[in-house]
This record gives C-alpha cells, structure tokens and sequence, in this order.
C-alpha cells in the first residue's frame, strides 16, 4: 500500500471515530475550551487561529470567543488555492461571515492576520504529535512558513477518541506542539 493509500484508509477511520465522539460528547467544546485555557501559554501580545468547523470538527467557538474576551486578536484561516499556503483574516464573534473553501465560514472583508498562535482541526493525532488533515497540505505549508519567520506554535483541537497510534507522515508534515481535547492536553514528556 502506498503512502497516499494509507492515509486515504486512515482519514475514512479518522472521520468516523470523530463522528462519533461528536454525538456522544454535547459538552465537548466547553471542556475543550477550559483544558486549552489551562495548559496552553499565551503571550497578551499572540494573534491566535482558530477556524470555523465544519462537520464533525470539534466547535473552537466557545474558545474563540473567550480569547476574544481576554483580549486577544484573533483570526481565521483562508484557502488561497491548491499548493499555497493559508492567509489569516481577522475574527470577531459579531464579524460579518460569509462561506469560503470546503464550507467554512470566514469573515467578509476583513484585514489579513499573522498569527503566532494556531489552533488547527484535523481528523485524526497520535503521541508524537503528528497531525492527520484532510490532504491538502495547507496547513503544513503555513507551519513551515510561519515558523521560518519567527517561531509560530500549533495545538490541535480534536476530541480524545481521533488519537491514533501512528500517523502516517511524510517529509512535508509539522509536527504540532500539542493537542487539546476535552479529556485534557496531550503533549511530548
């Protein structure tokens, strides 16, 4: 089986484990929030990602808006194309949204953003903090540039049961530097 055959098998595994945690845990984006706020470091001065989930994708908003609450400046990913790298705009909870790429929503008309902080979705994670997404690479691609640019971290957002035991990885992948669920943060010893 080839590479790209094996992360195909694990996205299908990924999307239904991830479905399911979704129905089973109503509560999930509350505790997913108070873990984050807990465990992850945060600068007064850090631009944050988040996203506006789509399907099964566990909801920052909660999250998001809090951050916004504290004060922080926040923003949201933008397909620019196949093979480029995400743009940032800005977010607010009463920004003016409109549908994007893959039927996320993002903000109309609003000022690009850098963040130095990214709170990524995925379909699946493991120990080592490798990420499975969707296939496009985005944000891979962004990773790698923000953080040649001066230090960008990334924290998946996922529910407990989208851990793996090994993702399948490829020269391109970044490892991210943690992963938020609602059960609590999974991080490297």
């Amino acid at each position: 089986m080839t590479l790209s055959q094996t992360k195909d098998a694990a996205r299908k595994a990924a999307k239904a484990r991830r479905k399911a945690a979704r129905a089973a845990q109503p509560d999930a984006a509350a505790r997913a929030m108070a873990v984050f706020l807990d465990t992850v470091p945060l600068d007064p001065s850090d631009a944050i990602a988040g996203y506006r989930p789509i399907v099964s994708e566990l909801d920052p908003t909660p999250l998001m808006e809090a951050l916004h609450a504290r004060g922080h400046t926040l923003c949201v990913p933008v397909i620019l194309g196949a093979g480029r790298p995400l743009a940032f705009r800005r977010w607010t909870p009463d920004s003016r949204m409109e549908t994007g790429a893959f039927g996320a929503e993002i903000p109309v008309d609003a000022p690009e953003v850098v963040p130095r902080v990214l709170v990524a979705p995925m379909l699946a994670f493991d120990r080592a903090l490798w990420r499975l997404g969707y296939g496009g690479g985005f944000y891979d691609r962004t990773l790698e540039l923000l953080r040649a640019k001066g230090g960008a971290r990334a924290y998946g957002y996922a529910y407990a049961e989208q851990e793996t035991d090994a993702v399948p990885v490829e020269p391109t992948d970044q490892r991210l530097d943690g992963v938020v669920t609602p059960a609590g943060f999974v991080g490297l010893p």
